[in-house]
């Protein structure tokens, strides 16, 4: 069974009415993966049979999300095969070539999704991405991830949690070992941003929702810009970015060792990022 719908503002609606786009990064190169990506871009290395983008893609449709905008670059090519023969490459397929007739038999029916492939440039950073795609956004607010991690985040309490706060934006702080960007949390308001530093306690684990104001207001389509830096910086400085802390599984795709575990827990059918699905 499916999650109910959303109790906002003392108003239910069905989750399929309210449920902003999911605009998903996935335009750069991922050259710590380079024995894996020498061919596809990282969000199209596969998770068992299909990307990592479409695991992302699952795990926010799983609370309702139907509408996704792809900010592509490197190798977009990939992105846009894939989906273009999205049905052929899970069905069995009958071609009819006198008439070009193309007869689909069963396949994936449930993903009934509404996908933007959105060309933000081969070389632009993170915020010129999102600042490019915005214009697809169809309201004044969206999911807004990384594609190359995975995690069992509940987006329908993440945005419950955005809205309440009243923030521009609203970030997933996580407690990995490692190199993400430094929040420091006073409540859930975030009071300083910090890329990269080491022993970080609590992280930007992706999963965020933003508003078209803190793309207006902090985000350039200058390919220069980088989400993590200017954008985020100058949002926090005005008091205008939330956390949510989570505490379960995260897990980003950066290695060959963290492509094999990945696989390992779908194979091993102990997928955590599906606990939602």
């Amino acid at each position: 069974m499916g999650p109910g719908p959303l109790s906002l503002r003392g108003t239910i609606l069905p989750m399929s009415e309210q449920m902003p786009p999911a605009m998903i990064l996935c335009g750069g190169q991922g050259t710590r993966l380079r024995d894996v990506t020498e061919s596809l871009p990282k969000p199209m290395v596969p998770i068992g049979p299909q990307p990592i983008v479409w695991h992302l893609m699952k795990s926010h449709a799983a609370f309702g999300v139907k509408r996704f905008i792809l900010c592509l670059g490197y190798k977009r090519e990939a992105f846009v095969e894939w989906l273009l023969n999205y049905r052929a490459f899970a069905t069995d397929v009958t071609l009819k070539l006198g008439s070009g007739e193309i007869v689909h038999h069963g396949g994936h029916d449930e993903d009934d999704w509404e996908v933007t492939l959105a060309d933000t440039g081969l070389h632009s950073m993170t915020g010129a991405r999102v600042a490019r795609a915005a214009k697809y956004v169809d309201g004044d607010e969206f999911f807004l991830t990384y594609g190359d991690g995975l995690a069992d985040v509940d987006v329908g309490a993440l945005l419950k949690h955005h809205r309440a706060q009243g923030k521009r934006l609203t970030v997933t702080a996580i407690q990995p070992s490692h190199r993400f960007g430094e929040l420091e949390l006073d409540g859930d308001t975030i009071k300083r941003f910090r890329e990269k530093p080491a022993g970080a306690e609590w992280v930007n684990g992706g999963f965020m929702v933003a508003t078209k104001d803190f793309v207006d207001k902090h985000c350039s389509t200058d390919a220069s810009c980088v989400l993590e830096r200017e954008p985020m910086e100058s949002a926090v400085a005005a008091g205008q970015v939330a956390a949510r802390r989570h505490e379960g599984f995260w897990q980003c795709l950066d290695t060959a060792r963290e492509y094999a575990y990945l696989n390992r827990l779908w194979d091993e059918g102990d997928a955590p990022w599906t606990k939602h699905w």
